[in-house]
């Protein structure tokens, strides 16, 4: 579903992405994430107490949008269903890696300590659908 030219799209600097999931009253929202590619999934990590935390737990199923806003233009869909854990070990290899991409290997450890509490989430995407224009302006 993520074939190599769209994993090269979401890999590409330090795209962000927006996390469409469904409020506990019904209410369409989104929130902006980093996020990392890894074995065919988009990962991301959130607060168990947090929106997007309590919304996964209610209804796995979501939507994540990365956009390059400038010419070309170009945007990547990946609608899915989310899973979660909390496992020490992985929450910190994975908020240490999400540190490094957005704010540098030099200070990946400082954000994988920090984010890497009781209470985060490590969230898994696994795509069922995927729809891209990466060249929107052609």
């Amino acid at each position: 579903m993520l074939t190599p030219e769209i994993v090269e799209f979401l890999n590409h600097g330090t795209r962000t992405g927006m996390l469409a999931f469904t409020a506990g009253d019904g209410r369409p929202l989104a929130a902006p994430v980093w996020f990392l590619v890894e074995d065919g999934a988009l990962v991301l990590n959130t607060g168990s107490g947090t929106a997007k935390g309590k919304a996964i737990a209610r209804d796995p199923r979501v939507c994540l949008v990365v956009d390059l806003a400038e010419p070309p233009y170009a945007f990547v869909q990946v609608q899915g269903v989310a899973e979660t854990s909390e496992d020490p070990a992985e929450l910190l290899r994975t908020a240490t890696a999400l540190g490094g991409r957005y704010m540098g290997a030099d200070r990946a450890e400082e954000f994988g300590r920090r984010n890497a509490v009781p209470g985060e989430l490590v969230v898994r995407i696994r795509p069922t659908k995927v729809v891209a224009q990466l060249d929107v302006a052609a």
